[in-house]
């Protein structure tokens, strides 16, 4: 909802940072490459000191790393950063789903609902790329409705790293039409107003999804399928007490 802020222009530095992390997330930057901080600069017309500003809070953020006098290179999502994401995830968005439930007003619902059945098209038309540009809006939307802005800054970031790994477990593990079924039980206990059932529905959607992304990091890794539980089993976290 419009809290009456003025909206600004994003800076030059918020400019490069979401220049490169589209570039990550559509793979015209790949993990392990080495890029140019100066043709950077010259692709998009600007000099030196805001790409390098933008690139070390990239750096700080875990996406990418300098090599001294060469350039940067974008780091690979391992399984055990996948595990890792979701159980932050877990903790920010599963409080910030019940919190939506009982305290969301009539817009915010509405606007959820909306998005809701724009991911069901996609699913429908097969567009997974147009699908989990919902899904990530759906979910930010659904932590706003909670009052957690910073929360949803923080999730945001931390999806670019899972998106290094192909975007999601589409076609791999399950079908959109699947994904797709598991967000309902979450917009239909917004609907209800009932936060305890909007609470045990994202934390199962969360659970599932991190699972099977840690099992495709291993996949794609060679690594044994037996080490993704045991790696997912490091970052577990005990459900809410019943």
């Amino acid at each position: 909802m419009d809290q009456g802020l003025p909206h600004r222009a994003p800076s030059l530095t918020e400019q490069v940072m979401d220049r490169v992390r589209q570039a990550v997330v559509d793979q015209t930057m790949r993990p392990g490459e080495l890029y140019s901080v100066q043709r950077l600069a010259e692709e998009m017309g600007i000099s030196r000191s805001p790409v390098r500003d933008a690139l070390v809070r990239l750096e700080e953020a875990g996406l990418l790393a300098f090599e001294r006098n060469r350039g940067f290179r974008v780091l690979p999502t391992e399984p055990e950063d996948v595990a890792e994401i979701f159980s932050i995830r877990l903790a920010l968005e599963v409080p910030a789903v019940a919190r939506a439930a009982r305290d969301a007003d009539a817009e915010a619902l509405a606007g959820i609902a909306a998005v809701e059945e724009a991911m069901h098209a996609a699913a429908t038309e097969g567009d997974e790329t147009l699908f989990f540009d919902h899904d990530e809006r759906l979910h930010d939307m659904i932590m706003r409705a909670g009052r957690a802005d910073r929360s949803a800054q923080i999730v945001a970031r931390l999806r670019i790293h899972t998106r290094l790994l192909g975007a999601s477990t589409a076609g791999d593990a399950r079908t959109l039409d699947d994904i797709d079924a598991e967000h309902a039980p979450v917009l239909a206990a917004l609907r209800d107003r009932n936060p305890a059932a909007a609470r045990e529905a994202m934390e199962r959607h969360l659970r599932s999804t991190g699972r099977l992304l840690v099992e495709q990091a291993c996949r794609r890794q060679g690594r044994a399928p037996e080490e993704a539980g045991r790696i997912w089993a490091r970052f577990e976290v005990e459900g809410p007490a019943s």
